[in-house]
């Protein structure tokens, strides 16, 4: 039996008093297929501004706002994340940077890491290990969703070094332990999460050890940025005859481009691929990351084309243990998709469109060996079909 879907009838909220927040429980979010709205979700005229501000927010905007803001004024991050200045670099990308100082200089030091195979290590830093306070609710399917028998605890706690407004973590079962290897049902949880929100703007993404996640302990991020970006629309070519798989061939970075056109076995059978393709690329000692947006369909796009579904991008790069210090910005899922967060004035004043691209290409393979993978991910999909 369904649960009633009123977010009034659970407290997302915390008890005034911290000691109480042990006991609090974490409360459960439980949608079911009709919350995942595709259609009829576009960017207005107007940037639309904060996701509360959206007509109307979904109940996932309004209890994962609600939740982060109250965790703002309880002092739970390490910043108080104001308003931030934002520009679009002049050029034909269309990149949006961030100036993100309190980031740059106070998030928490990156793990060493030196594989992206590394094992799981108890020891470490890990999301066991946070103040109760963090968590926001636990992630729950109805049971009559598609592919909900293999459905996981995700819980959303929130970033305590946030890159933009609501900026959260969905973790699967932190007590298993598991290392930070993208898996079917964070992978579901993730593009689910994308279709709960009425933001257009709601984007979700998962960096592989080597590829500048700083904790390897499995978890996605997800968060809210009032921009377009260029990978919404960028233009794409089929690399397989069933046209599974595509090659996103615009700048900031070429990428591989999966599309689904929402729930059910369509997003299922997207979800395998994908998996599929970061296995391999895990088990190469490949480093990659992923970035998951509403978005067109594949094809000759516009970076004005309407959201007609959800676009699912992995880039495979080199891998980058520790953070470059001194570089405008780190090459991770969001930069590749084109949102630069950068760490500090003078270079938020001085970076352009070339600088950008520049910082984002050194990051990526050389020509041989992505012609390899790319070779190898089309003989994987080729297989799905047989």
């Amino acid at each position: 039996m369904a649960v009633p879907h009123d977010s009034h009838e659970t407290s997302y909220l915390l008890p005034p008093n911290s000691k109480d927040w042990e006991g609090h429980g974490i409360p459960d979010f439980v949608y079911g297929q009709e919350e995942l709205v595709l259609e009829g979700i576009q960017w207005p005229r107007d940037a639309p501004g904060l996701p509360e501000d959206t007509v109307p927010p979904s109940r996932f905007d309004s209890v994962l706002c609600s939740a982060w803001r109250q965790r703002v004024e309880l002092g739970l991050f390490r910043y108080r994340l104001g308003e931030l200045q934002t520009q679009t670099l002049p050029g034909a990308v269309g990149f949006v940077a961030q100036l993100n100082v309190e980031r740059g200089a106070q998030r928490r030091r990156p793990q060493s890491i030196s594989s992206v195979k590394q094992a799981f290590d108890p020891a470490l830093f890990n999301f066991n290990k946070i103040r109760p306070g963090e968590v926001l609710f636990r992630l729950l399917r109805e049971p009559d969703l598609p592919g909900a028998l293999q459905q996981e605890d995700i819980l959303v706690m929130i970033n305590v070094s946030p890159l933009e407004w609501g900026h959260v973590l969905l973790v699967p079962e932190p007590t298993r332990g598991l290392p930070q290897r993208l898996l079917p049902g964070a992978l579901r949880a993730g593009v689910e999460a994308v279709l709960l929100s009425s933001h257009p703007g709601f984007r979700v993404g998962f960096n592989s050890l080597g590829g500048l996640a700083s904790v390897n302990h499995l978890h996605l991020h997800g968060y809210y940025l009032a921009h377009r970006l260029p990978v919404e629309g960028a233009p794409s070519e089929p690399l397989d005859p069933g046209g599974h798989l595509h090659l996103l061939q615009a700048v900031p970075a070429p990428g591989f481009l999966f599309y689904t056109s929402g729930p059910g076995p369509d997003l299922e059978a997207l979800i395998g691929r994908v998996c599929r393709a970061t296995d391999y690329l895990t088990d190469r000692e490949i480093a990659h990351n992923l970035f998951v947006t509403r978005g067109a369909p594949p094809g000759k796009t516009s970076p004005s084309s309407a959201l007609t579904g959800v676009r699912v991008i992995l880039w495979a790069r080199k891998s980058s243990f520790g953070v470059k210090e001194g570089e405008a910005f780190n090459v991770a899922l969001c930069e590749l998709a084109g949102h630069l967060p950068v760490k500090t004035s003078q270079d938020f004043s001085s970076l352009t469109e070339a600088a950008a691209l520049a910082l984002i290409q050194d990051c990526l393979l050389p020509p041989a060996q992505a012609e390899e993978v790319r070779a190898a991910l089309v003989a994987l999909i080729a297989q799905d079909e047989q």
